[in-house]
């Protein structure tokens, strides 16, 4: 593909047999080829959107020394300054500031449990109290799409319906509010606000306001700049789905470079099933796995584990 579809969910949101069969094949055909799409009447309501993307404002407009208190913890919620994440060794660190958060943990889950299985507790600031309620049920809605569009990529394998949401009780889904400064031009072609990298779970799904910058490496190896369009969230497939589907499935490089002048925020949802949930290859007749099966939170802890500089400051007993 040389441009990046734009699919249309509300057959698979209506229940709608023969169309919603007609997504499930458009999803298959960019999962197989590109591993980028939109989604219009994905059902995360303007209203959330816009409460969610309000309070990021005011979350990065905070003094550093406000948004440190809730600085990200090993259990990998929090608030993560520039200087703490890039995607690759040698890489320049990413140019952006984020703030991760996830499912409550469980009440009947012991704390340490909760931690080692990347359920929680969340940090909320005391400056902004209304964040938690707005970016759970941002969360919420969010988990809920990625739910339908997991169970449309089954069906498009002619696999159960969930065969990939089976596990789906207490889901490791992270949301995460990034935001990009402006980049002066004179630091280099090889500063990004994100550096070309693979996501690492599942399916990921991005608000993105109206700045750009978000660009998607082509099969030619071209980058293809994905624009922001109107009420739609990118999708793309995650490395960890890539491996479920025995690479049937891409995981593209893509990358973040904020070129103008102005700042620039997104919304990133990483759904993601339950920690515990077994990542075994689909394969066709006589097809081997091309990975061994690994479950979904060992295989997340061990990417963060790599791209991220405050992980190397815990004790693996800590994580």
């Amino acid at each position: 593909m040389t441009t990046i579809p734009v699919i249309d969910m509300a057959p698979l949101q209506d229940g709608s047999v023969d169309s919603a069969r007609e997504v499930a094949q458009q999803l298959l055909d960019a999962a197989e080829s590109i591993g980028f799409f939109y989604v219009r009447n994905h059902g995360v309501s303007r209203e959330t959107i816009a409460r969610t993307e309000a309070l990021a404002r005011r979350f990065f407009a905070l003094p550093l020394e406000e948004k440190q208190q809730v600085k990200v913890t090993p259990w990998h919620r929090g608030y993560i300054e520039i200087g703490e994440a890039k995607m690759y060794d040698g890489a320049k660190i990413d140019l952006k500031e984020s703030f991760v958060w996830g499912m409550d943990a469980d009440s009947g889950e012991t704390a340490a449990v909760a931690r080692a299985r990347l359920r929680g507790p969340n940090q909320w600031p005391a400056a902004l109290p209304e964040m938690r309620d707005a970016l759970n049920l941002y969360l919420d809605a969010a988990n809920r799409c990625g739910k339908v569009l997991l169970r449309a990529f089954a069906a498009s394998l002619g696999l159960r319906l969930d065969h990939f949401t089976q596990r789906f009780n207490r889901p490791i889904t992270r949301g995460s509010l990034v935001f990009y400064p402006p980049q002066p031009p004179g630091l280099g072609d090889d500063q990004f606000g994100v550096a070309p990298h693979t996501d690492y779970g599942c399916i990921t799904l991005v608000h993105q306001d109206p700045i750009g910058g978000l660009e998607v490496r082509g099969r030619s190896g071209d980058w293809l700049t994905a624009h922001p369009i109107e009420d739609t969230l990118v999708v793309n497939v995650g490395d960890l789905m890539a491996r479920w589907t025995n690479e049937l499935f891409k995981s593209t490089p893509h990358r973040v470079i904020n070129r103008s002048s102005r700042e620039r925020l997104s919304i990133a949802a990483f759904v993601d099933p339950d920690y515990e949930t077994p990542v075994v290859p689909v394969t066709g007749h006589g097809q081997p796995p091309l990975f061994e099966p690994v479950t979904c939170g060992d295989y997340i802890v061990s990417r963060f584990d790599a791209s991220f500089a405050y992980r190397s400051k815990n004790s693996p007993s800590a994580r």
